[in-house]
């Protein structure tokens, strides 16, 4: 099954029943969503990395623990603050606006993959290294990923946990 042909046609299929769910949330988790929502375009990729940042919240995660966003940094910032994170998708540009931009993927504060084109295929490609390598997803990020590989991908999605569970039936109604 091809990783990234399939991960961003489910993401696209699923959008219109995901970002309905997500309308409906309330409470803290609700007004972050909302906020979110408010800074989406009709870009395909921002919608795409807007709807992984959105999962994150609806399930009580940070969005900022999966995706780190460095701007307007020196290298040596960057490179520093890549060297503490466990696991996650970087971010650089020099400027808000600029088209000078890289995203890649950090495992134990070492670049693994970089160049990527966005920040929904940089999440396929995390997700795909997790599950081929059979590693544990981070406790921090542990439903975002479930999700993705369960309801997304569809793989392995005989046993659910209960948020898990929640948001496919909503998905479904």
């Amino acid at each position: 099954m091809p990783l990234q042909s399939r991960f961003l046609s489910q993401l696209d299929f699923l959008s219109e029943s995901l970002l309905r769910v997500f309308a409906k949330r309330s409470g803290e988790p609700g007004k972050k969503l909302k906020n979110l929502a408010a800074t989406m375009t009709d870009d395909t990729d921002a919608l795409r990395e807007s709807l992984i940042k959105r999962l994150c919240i609806y399930l009580n995660e940070s969005p900022d623990v999966l995706v780190q966003e460095y701007m307007d940094m020196a290298e040596a910032a960057t490179l520093s603050a890549i060297e503490k994170t466990t696991v996650g998708i970087y971010f650089t540009r020099e400027m808000p606006g600029s088209d000078s931009s890289d995203v890649g993927i950090i495992i134990e504060g070492v670049v693994v993959l970089q160049d990527l084109d966005n920040v929904a295929l940089a999440a396929a490609m995390l997700f795909g290294l997790f599950y081929c390598l059979n590693m544990r997803y981070p406790s921090q990020l542990r439903f975002t990923f479930e999700v993705i590989q369960k309801l997304v991908m569809e793989l392995d999605a005989t046993r659910l946990s209960r948020k898990a569970q929640n948001l496919k039936t909503k998905l479904l109604l």
